[in-house]
């Protein structure tokens, strides 16, 4: 009977605090998140150099909390895998340096994770039975891109955006529109309370065959609109506006990922990222997928967002096949998916 494998994954890429123990990538032992959105709402979005110092202040704690959760000591352990990218470069510094300390002083062996390839493996957490191949969209605050996943380890990028994420969209909308930070869980919440044809906004890029994305023509479009009823003096269709901006984003992401897997000629189709718990997009997703034929996976509602989780189900992987980052290694805050980080 083959040994159980138990990895302690670590996450400071960007305004969350994570650690977490998963048993043999999907069974989940402890996890612990320390969320700094509060503190970062008052100034409209994450301060790189404030996120660095609440990590610095937290991670130990963090640490602490998920080892009692677990009921277990370093020593039950086989390994710490941890974000080295993409990421803000000082968020991505705490993280690792706490990993690098365990690791050293532990001796235990270190994995390094990427943070975009962890929001995919997400999935395989609460789908064991989910493999590869298949095509997976991946829409955050700060990607939005569809790849080829053919197996573990192996990715192409069939498309991305060329401009805004989907989540900087969001959130640049709800800002100009006033309704606050984070945009995503606002605008979805207020525009089910909207007509989702109220407004005809622009899909863009949406010619035969084309799988990148631009959301920058939609965003100022909502900003148009938006300051012609203001000069106007009219008040703002806050549901309808929210509804058919949010329509306008979801049927393009549903019109690509349905077309990229049909390019491949797969039937699964995986979301991933915090804008995968968009109820919305959840909704129109499974039904398109339904219509096709296809099967969709998505992760429970907190494994969208950043989390430990994901990192130690990444890192099981990368463990078992020999994977192991050097000591010496530096974050890769521009890291890109399929780059190899464990010789660094």
């Amino acid at each position: 009977m083959a040994k159980d494998i138990y990895i302690l994954g670590i996450e400071t890429s960007c305004d969350e605090t994570g650690a977490a123990i998963v048993k043999n990538g999907s069974e989940i032992v402890a996890n612990v998140v320390a969320s700094q959105i509060e503190f970062h709402k008052k100034f409209g979005g994450v301060v790189p150099e404030l996120a660095s110092r609440k990590h610095l202040e937290i991670i130990n704690p963090v640490l602490d909390e998920v080892l009692e959760q677990a009921g277990m000591g370093y020593g039950d352990l086989d390994a710490v895998a941890v974000t080295i990218g993409p990421g803000l470069v000082g968020a991505l510094l705490m993280g690792l340096g706490a990993a690098k300390v365990i690791s050293y002083v532990k001796k235990l062996p270190l994995v390094g994770v990427d943070h975009i390839e962890a929001h995919i493996y997400a999935n395989f957490v609460d789908h064991p039975d989910l493999k590869p191949p298949f095509v997976a969209l991946v829409v955050s605050g700060g990607h939005t891109m569809l790849v080829y996943i053919e197996e573990y380890g192996s990715y192409e990028l069939m498309g991305r955006t060329l401009d805004d994420s989907v989540g900087e969209a969001y959130d640049k909308v709800a800002a100009f529109l006033g309704l606050g930070y984070p945009g995503g869980p606002i605008i979805d919440s207020l525009a089910k309370e909207g007509d989702t044809e109220a407004i005809r906004f622009p899909r863009a890029m949406m010619s035969k065959g084309e799988l990148n994305f631009s959301l920058s023509g939609l965003k100022t479009a909502v900003l148009n609109y938006v300051s012609k009823l203001k000069t106007q003096s009219v008040e703002l269709p806050l549901p309808d506006l929210t509804a058919s901006f949010q329509a306008a984003v979801v049927d393009v992401l549903v019109s690509k990922t349905l077309r990229a897997a049909s390019q491949k000629g797969v039937d699964k189709i995986v979301m991933a990222g915090g804008v995968a718990a968009n109820s919305y997009l959840r909704r129109r997703m499974t039904d398109a997928a339904r219509d096709e034929g296809m099967v969709l996976y998505y992760p429970s509602m907190s494994l969208c967002t950043d989390n430990a989780v994901m990192i130690a189900a990444s890192g099981y992987y990368r463990f078992i096949a020999g994977e192991r980052l050097s000591l010496a290694a530096n974050p890769i805050p521009n890291l890109r998916l399929g780059q190899s980080v464990q010789s660094l």
